[in-house]
């Protein structure tokens, strides 16, 4: 079996023009990919951030599942970003619209981080080592 090569993380959004401003914000960068019912941000050579309408998706799943939308602001998954400056990551993201939901700070796990929630309620963490 061969491993994967690339990770395609797909967010269900209710506003995707909403979202592409928000994430270009956070980011720092314009989306490679940016269409009717998909933005893509290109993270790293193996991770791509992909937005998605939830009405697109919901056709796709059709009645095999909960409709997403149904889901808006649970957190179920978080994006964890690896950052050079947390504080003003955290910063951004709150100037950018994002609600903040724990500030930055020491963490058990050996990382200083901070935890905000997107448009949608999607959890996003900005973290780098603590510093000895």
């Amino acid at each position: 079996m061969k491993p994967l090569k690339k990770i395609h993380t797909i967010l269900y959004v209710a506003d995707q023009e909403v979202s592409r401003v928000f994430y270009e914000k956070i980011l720092m960068q314009q989306p490679e990919l940016h269409v009717a019912g998909m933005t893509e941000f290109h993270l790293t050579d193996h991770f791509i951030l992909g937005l998605m309408p939830e009405k697109g998706i919901r056709k796709i799943l059709e009645d095999h599942t909960p409709d997403p939308a149904s889901g808006n602001g649970i957190p179920r998954c978080e994006l964890y970003f690896h950052t050079a400056d947390p504080d003003e990551d955290f910063r951004r993201a709150v100037e950018a619209g994002a609600r903040a939901i724990s500030p930055v700070q020491d963490r058990t796990w050996g990382h200083t981080a901070g935890y905000v929630a997107d448009p949608d309620g999607h959890i996003i963490a900005f973290a780098n080592p603590i510093k000895i």
